[in-house]
């Protein structure tokens, strides 16, 4: 007898299954649809925060460039100013300066670059470079060392007018960030 009613039991729900109409199984796959997106929804809003948080927070973006009014800065003088945590260098070269730097020999230079290639055409009075030592990350005194340039106290580098590595442990020439002359009077940087 329990064999008699499992069987009548597949055969009231086959038969149930099979007595669905096209209705009811478009009404099934609306409320499943319905339910997938619904949980797509849940989980995308779920994400959101940490996606967000992967952005570069508002003191970050507000390092990201910096405007600098190079007005005050009289001829030979220099001004440093901070660009993402690191000291920029922004020299008002004089033309002996300039003259001084064209006229070495890149046989000379252990970081071989020519002047031109450290300034902007037609701005070659103004040379921006990041103050940092490319030895071991110390900060150089400005108008010292054998070639008036940058004299780097902790180990003895030596840079010159267009802050090329001349003698001293520091591998490469101090770096030149991204800058761009906005008006003769202000350089952005980054």
């Amino acid at each position: 007898m329990p064999e008699n009613n499992k069987e009548s039991q597949n055969s009231d729900n086959e038969s149930a299954i099979s007595s669905e109409t096209p209705k009811d199984k478009s009404r099934r796959k609306l409320l499943t649809n319905t339910a997938y997106s619904a949980a797509g929804v849940g989980a995308l809003c779920a994400l959101l925060p940490f996606i967000d948080s992967m952005n570069p927070s508002d003191d970050v973006q507000a390092l990201a460039s910096i405007e600098v009014d190079i007005s005050s800065i009289p001829l030979g003088g220099e001004k440093k100013v901070m660009w993402r945590g690191k000291p920029v260098f922004i020299k008002h070269r004089t033309a002996q300066e300039i003259e001084d730097a064209k006229k070495v020999p890149l046989i000379e230079l252990k970081d071989p670059q020519e002047d031109a290639q450290r300034v902007k055409p037609g701005k070659e009075q103004w040379l921006v470079t990041i103050g940092i030592c490319t030895h071991l990350g110390c900060v150089p005194i400005g108008g010292q060392g054998e070639y008036k340039g940058w004299f780097c106290p902790c180990h003895g580098s030596v840079y010159d007018t267009s802050a090329r590595i001349r003698k001293g442990p520091a591998p490469t020439n101090l770096e030149i960030p991204p800058y761009e002359f906005i008006s003769d009077n202000i350089i952005k940087i980054g």
